[in-house]
C-alpha cells in the first residue's frame, strides 16, 4: 500500500538497518523520487547517535521514514548491555536545520550522567576545533600527542589517554587531511572516523587548544517498556499496565470535548487489549 499512501519506510534491526541506504535507492530508481538527501539523511543520524553521541547505546535498530515529496524522519535504537536498557532517537526532517547542531526532536530514555556530547550547541567549537586539527598534517600533533599519553587527567574526565591510539590515530588524519572536509558534518561522512577517532580528537582540541564539548546527557524522557520479544528486555508488564491506566485517567480528566474524550479512551483500551493479547 506504499505507493497509494504516498508513505516508505525501509531500514529495520541488525543486519536490515544496514540496508537502509541501498532499499532507499531501491525506492528511489522505482518511484522516480531522488533518494540522495534520504541517503545522507539515513547514514548522517546513525553517524551522530553512534558516534557524535557517546552515551554508551549501540545502535541496533534504524527505521526511516518518508514521502514522496522528500518529507523524512527516523526512529532508531540503542542497547546498553551494562545498564540492559535502550535508548531511543528520533529526528523529524523539517526540525532539522543542521546535521551536527542539535538536530534531534527527542532522545528518549532515562539520564545516564556524563555524556560527550558533540551535537550539542555548546560542542560547536570543539566541532570547529576537531574539524580544523582533521585538516592538517599529522606531523603538526606529533610531539603533541605524545606529550598526551603520558598525562594523568582527572578521574572525573570523560575521555582517557587510552583513547589516544596515535598508531590508528595517525592513520586517520592522513585519510582526513587528504579528503579535507569542510566542516563537522563532512568530517563525521568519512568512513573510519568513529567514536574513537573523535574521542581521541576532542581530548587534542581540549588540551591544545581549549575548547570544552558537552558532557551533558541529551535524554529527556523514558517511556519504553520493553519489547513483545524480549529485545532489548521483555516488557514489565505490571508497569506497562500501570502506564496504560496512568493515560486513560489523564484522557477522563482532559478538557476536551466530550466525544473526543471517548474516542480516545476507546482507541487507548483497543490498543492496550492488542498488546495485551500479543505479549
Amino acid at each position: 500500500m506504499e505507493n497509494d499512501l504516498d508513505f516508505f519506510s525501509a531500514g529495520g534491526k541488525g543486519g536490515a538497518s544496514r540496508k537502509t541506504p541501498d532499499e532507499l535507492a531501491c525506492f528511489g530508481d522505482m518511484y522516480s523520487i531522488d533518494a540522495s538527501p534520504l541517503i545522507k539523511a539515513s547514514r548522517l543520524s546513525a553517524k551522530v547517535d553512534n558516534s557524535a553521541i557517546q552515551d554508551g547505546y549501540q545502535l541496533y535498530h534504524h527505521s526511516f521514514f518518508f514521502t514522496r515529496n522528500g518529507s523524512w524522519g527516523v526512529v532508531q535504537q540503542g542497547f546498553n548491555d551494562s545498564r540492559d536498557t535502550a535508548r531511543r532517537y528520533h529526528w523529524l526532517g523539517e526540525n532539522v536545520k543542521s546535521f551536527v547542531n542539535e538536530p534531534h526532536t527527542a532522545i528518549c530514555c532515562n539520564k545516564t550522567g556524563s555524556t560527550l556530547d558533540l551535537s550539542a550547541g555548546e560542542s560547536k567549537t570543539t566541532r570547529d576545533t576537531v574539524t580544523e586539527i582533521a585538516n592538517q598534517p599529522v606531523r603538526h600533533f606529533e610531539k603533541e600527542l605524545k606529550h598526551i599519553t603520558t598525562l594523568t587527567l582527572p578521574e572525573r574526565h570523560h575521555i582517557t589517554k587510552f583513547d589516544i591510539n596515535q598508531k590508528y590515530l595517525n592513520k586517520i588524519l592522513l585519510k582526513t587531511y587528504e579528503n579535507k572536509p569542510a566542516n563537522f558534518e563532512e568530517l563525521l561522512g568519512i568512513q573510519g572516523v568513529g567514536p574513537k577517532t573523535l574521542r581521541a580528537l576532542t581530548l587534542v582540541a581540549e588540551l591544545i587548544y581549549g575548547t570544552k564539548a558537552s558532557i551533558k546527557d541529551p535524554a529527556r524522557f523514558s517511556f519504553a517498556h520493553g519489547g513483545k520479544d524480549g529485545t532489548p528486555y521483555p516488557v514489565d508488564r505490571m508497569t506497562y499496565d500501570l502506564t496504560v491506566n496512568v493515560l486513560g485517567n489523564a484522557l477522563d480528566r482532559a478538557k476536551v470535548d466530550r466525544s473526543e474524550r471517548i474516542k480516545a479512551l476507546r482507541r487507548l483500551k483497543s490498543f492496550g487489549d492488542l498488546t495485551r493479547g500479543s505479549r
